[in-house]
């Protein structure tokens, strides 16, 4: 097939396009590289530097099976502060992105979602059918997202999926994560062991979980990548299917940290820090959807080989 990949040259739909071209598609990325990287787009995949919003028509007009949708303002702070880019950014980028493929017949859409869709969870682990109340402004506009997919599917027959991401680890050859500005946690203590930051910090340990910290559930970035070849296969016109993605099980912050000191063999020093204000002591995914319709099956669940596979990454780019 013939694809387009916004944001491809950000951590993850890097991968997606690596992982695409691997399995023979032909692949676009439209990236404004505000966040991503160059370097990061795979050397067989064409590249347009452009907003998408601005670029969508245009590229389409040229004949594409589907489109992965990656391209987004991600950071949970930032969309709290600056919530008008949020919008504009995510919401009415992906409106104008609908509109297009709508346009030139655009068959199908398979989106970057988030778990932060469904803000503080009932109980977990967290299925697709659990109530949708997202807590910050990024979170929102995602849902908001996921709601103009299924009115365009049902009106105009699209085939679309939502794949709503819980957390993402590990890299996929030279493909791997690197924010401008980090916030997840694996790359954090990380680059203490880089001697990058002196410490990292630990937000609360009287949590209700085995060790007091909070627990998070982690995906490898290459099961990921499967889930999203499986789901532009599985599109069914008319049809939005939305999907968790994660390996069912958690590790709290400790473990993660204690996963990072065994593999880099560095101490990394960690203090305790007060509480943040909304953040759940167990985020944990049932992807059972995931596994019975799309066929999916996460082949890297093991903590200690998503944080080997990223340190391998972050260690041969700082020359360790």
């Amino acid at each position: 097939m013939k694809l387009l990949v916004t944001g491809g040259a950000g951590y993850i739909g890097s991968v997606c396009a690596a992982r695409l071209l691997e399995a023979g598609n032909e692949v676009a990325v439209l990236d404004d590289l505000s966040t991503g990287h160059r370097d990061a787009v795979p050397d067989e995949a064409e590249f347009i530097e452009g907003d998408v919003a601005e670029q969508a028509d245009a590229v389409l007009s040229r004949g594409f099976d589907g489109v992965l949708h990656f391209a987004a303002k991600s950071l949970v702070g930032e969309s709290m502060q600056d919530p008008g880019k949020y919008w504009h950014g995510n919401v009415l980028t992906s409106v104008r992105l609908l509109d297009a493929m709508r346009t030139h017949g655009t068959p199908r859409l398979v989106f970057s979602s988030t778990a932060a869709t469904y803000g503080e969870p009932e109980q977990v682990p967290i299925t697709e059918d659990a109530p949708t109340r997202p807590t910050n402004t990024y979170g929102a506009t995602k849902l908001a997202i996921d709601h103009a997919i299924t009115s365009y599917a049902k009106a105009h027959g699209l085939a679309a999926t939502s794949l709503r991401y819980f957390n993402v680890a590990g890299a996929f050859d030279r493909f791997g994560e690197r924010h401008v500005t980090e916030t997840h946690l694996i790359p954090l203590v990380l680059q203490v062991a880089l001697g990058q930051r002196e410490h990292v910090q630990i937000f609360g340990d009287d949590y209700p979980t085995s060790d007091g910290t909070c627990v998070r559930d982690y995906i490898h970035v290459t099961d990921l990548a499967e889930a999203h070849l499986l789901a532009v296969a599985a599109a069914k016109p008319g049809t939005h299917g939305i999907f968790n993605l994660g390996n069912g099980t958690g590790f709290s912050v400790r473990q993660v940290i204690d996963a990072c000191r065994e593999i880099t063999g560095h101490d990394i020093p960690a203090k305790l820090a007060e509480r943040r204000g909304g953040d759940p002591a167990v985020l944990v995914a049932s992807s059972a959807a995931a596994q019975r319709e799309l066929g999916w099956q996460p082949k890297h669940p093991d903590l200690a080989t998503m944080v080997g596979d990223a340190w391998t990454f972050v260690a041969g780019r700082a020359g360790n």
